[in-house]
């Protein structure tokens, strides 16, 4: 009876030096990984951020900003649209000036993921001076006047008259053909009339909020 023969052992010490070599080269890459990555955000000369918003000319027609505008960088201005002075069209926000006009005045703010649009052929959209579009709030092919507030989520349909000194409160759906007159507060869905509006509300609201957004609108530039 022969001895069976003896295995030769596996040399279980480079397998697991080699696993530790392997972790502690995946370690160091994970540092420095992160570590770079701190740089970034700690230090803004590391990297070159794009500030370009979608600001387009289509069909020949390209937008007219006045003097002291605003656009935040993901904002989108397209066509035909024409702007005052000390406006703001904030992140997400839409101007599509492509099937028809959209005229805006001075002291305009166009809120976080608002939509301006308007109608082909039929309806252009035309707001005022010193007026606020809330944010998630559609203006779309109607007339929105002077010292005007459209609330947070409110939907304006086309053909719509909103007249000066006039309050659309958050989440009303005004519907299409509507005229609200001057010094009224609509709500609700479809939107009606529930109060006529006081001169503390355009004071505290309709001119408080545009002011405020004139003001927002400087530290953004100052960066």
């Amino acid at each position: 009876f022969g001895l069976p023969a003896i295995a030769k052992p596996r040399n279980e010490m480079s397998v697991v030096s080699k696993q530790i070599i392997g972790s502690k080269i995946l370690t160091l890459l994970s540092m420095n990984f992160f570590r770079d990555n701190s740089k970034i955000h700690s230090n803004k000369k590391k990297i070159k951020i794009n500030k370009m918003a979608i600001i387009r000319e289509l069909l020949g027609k390209a937008p007219q900003l006045g003097e002291n505008v605003f656009v935040a960088e993901t904002a989108v201005i397209i066509g035909d649209v024409t702007m005052g002075d000390d406006c703001s069209i904030w992140y997400n926000a839409v101007l599509r000036g492509d099937v028809n006009s959209i005229k805006i005045g001075n002291k305009v703010n166009i809120q976080d993921n608002a939509m301006v649009h308007c109608t082909y052929k039929k309806s252009p959209t035309t707001i005022g001076n010193n007026v606020s579009v809330g944010h998630n709030a559609i203006v779309h092919g109607c007339t929105i006047k002077d010292n005007v507030l459209i609330g947070m989520g409110a939907i304006v349909m086309d053909d719509c008259v909103v007249e000066s000194n006039s309050i659309v409160a958050a989440g009303a759906v005004v519907t299409a053909n509507t005229n609200i007159k001057e010094g009224e507060i609509w709500a609700g869905v479809p939107a009606k009339k529930v109060k006529d509006i006081s001169q503390s509300l355009i004071e505290g609201e309709i001119d408080r909020i545009a002011n405020n957004y004139v003001k927002y609108s400087s530290w953004y530039k100052q960066e």
